[in-house]
């Protein structure tokens, strides 16, 4: 960036700073999430749920396959890590 660049986008910089916070935050949070033992922890929840007569098999099935695709590409049992390219 040339001085006369960062002289007029001085301005923008808290709201750059604010932007790149919000997107580590979120990035975390998705790391965290996706985590093999939130996963996990989830299945078992969602299989009471089950047992109890909370949820309904269709539900069951939905909300299974999605748990175990994102445990797959977690690095969980089975699965390889995702690969961050940015």
């Amino acid at each position: 960036m040339g001085v006369l660049s960062q002289v007029v986008l001085f301005p923008l910089a808290p709201v750059r700073g604010v932007v790149w916070v919000a997107e580590r935050m979120r990035d975390m949070a998705e790391e965290e999430m996706c985590h093999p033992s939130v996963l996990r922890a989830r299945l078992a929840a969602l299989n009471e749920a089950l047992e109890s007569g909370a949820i309904g098999p269709e539900e069951f099935d939905r909300e299974e396959d999605r748990l175990l695709d994102l445990l797959e590409r977690s690095g969980g049992p089975g699965g390889r890590a995702r690969v961050r390219t940015s």
